[in-house]
């Protein structure tokens, strides 16, 4: 027993020849218990999802924290590279970890929540929208909805003009064509519309990465959503933005695993 009230435990799941590594944060309960399984964003890796799953954790629902196959900055403990991976790729994961869970001793299948940041939270869309019957709820944190704009602002007249090698954010991350292509080839609109349960979704209203007008305008088409602002909140919580987030989280997952 933990006195954190919780317990963690490494999972890796595979997805083809790829293997995902995860960590799940289990309630100390001996009793199957709500998943909520965090999608991380673009250049970060699990880590990112830690507080979230602590807390969660500490309220009684298991958290699964894992690395993309690709799109984290200083290497990740999955397989796959920065090279290879795309909102696709991502959406290929987290459907393997999605399908994985529910077979775990410790989870309630018919209780899994999806959150995701940033691209993290592009990815949940995808996967929140293609599988409704299979998931209680979907939390996207400042959703990187920019992005597909952003690739199409590039100077590509063709597919064949975007290069192997694609630098983002001035160099920060590398990627390869598909981020591109696989980017264009997604209606985040339309996945968005089409989510028939209840969403919470959060922005900051400090994000200089994703500004928080893309969140004002999803609001407006998703068909139930709670949207909250995050006030001083950047791309990522932390300290009270992170607190702000987590009072708005805790009860809507309660809500969704409840209902």
């Amino acid at each position: 027993m933990n006195a954190n009230g919780y317990t963690t435990q490494e999972i890796w799941v595979q997805n083809g020849s790829n293997r995902i590594y995860g960590i799940a944060y289990v309630p100390n309960k001996n009793e199957k218990v709500p998943l909520v399984i965090f999608s991380h964003e673009l250049g970060n890796d699990h880590t990112s999802g830690e507080r979230y799953a602590k807390r969660l954790a500490q309220a009684g629902y298991a958290t699964y924290v894992f690395d993309f196959c690709g799109g984290t900055v200083g290497g990740n403990r999955s397989d796959g590279s920065n090279n290879q991976m795309s909102v696709l790729t991502e959406a290929s994961d987290l459907e393997a970890v999605l399908a994985s869970s529910k077979s775990w001793d410790f989870v309630d299948a018919n209780k899994i929540v999806l959150l995701g940041g940033s691209m993290g939270g592009l990815v949940t869309t995808v996967v929140g929208s293609s599988h409704q019957d299979e998931i209680a709820g979907m939390i996207l944190m400042y959703p990187a909805l920019s992005a597909k704009a952003d690739s199409e602002s590039q100077a590509y007249q063709t597919a064949d003009d975007i290069p192997d090698d694609v630098s983002l954010f001035g160099g920060w991350i590398h990627v390869g064509k598909n981020y591109i292509t696989d980017l264009q080839s997604v209606d985040f609109n339309q996945l968005l519309s089409s989510y028939k349960g209840h969403m919470l979704l959060l922005h900051g209203d400090k994000d200089g990465t994703v500004p928080i007008s893309w969140s004002e305008e999803a609001k407006e088409i998703i068909p139930d959503c709670e949207f909250h602002v995050i006030k001083n909140g950047g791309h990522e919580f932390f300290d009270q933005p992170f607190e702000d987030a987590m009072s708005y989280i805790l009860p809507y997952v309660e809500g969704q695993v409840r209902a």
